[in-house]
């Protein structure tokens, strides 16, 4: 399996589970598949996170707002290997209920990934809305 293959299929697995469960309430998969090694970032549709306390204090809050996701979909547009670094972009179809009320949203997003010990790690993510 070459590099590209196994990557896709830690993205369709491991961090698509990770990112069900944020949505249904438990961040603690998706802070599993982020790096522990600066820098991390997130310049996210909720708010920015710039190193590890506020990545923690993040996801905790993220967490914390969504609950009975009952659809996400992670719609990948472009993606690639080079080394022990990676990246994805695509649109994150979601419904779930975010802070007491049901949504149903699309974000865009993009994630850049390094090679940790033998495992991909989250190190960048870059969301936004798209506007209808």
């Amino acid at each position: 399996m070459s590099d590209k293959e196994e990557f896709l299929r830690w993205i369709k697995s491991a961090l698509y589970q990770a990112e069900l469960a944020l949505h249904n309430g438990d961040p603690e998969p998706r802070r599993a598949l982020w790096s522990r090694k600066e820098p991390v970032s997130v310049l996210g549709a909720f708010r920015n996170a710039y190193g590890q306390d506020e990545l923690n204090e993040l996801f905790t809050a993220l967490g914390a707002s969504f609950s009975d996701c009952t659809s996400y979909e992670f719609e990948l547009q472009a993606c690639d290997v080079i080394g022990d670094m990676a990246y994805t972009a695509g649109l994150e179809h979601t419904s779930a209920t975010l802070n007491g009320t049901p949504r149903t949203y699309t974000l865009r997003a993009t994630q850049v990934y390094r090679r940790e010990d033998g495992q991909w790690k989250v190190a960048h993510r870059h969301g936004d809305t798209v506007a209808d």
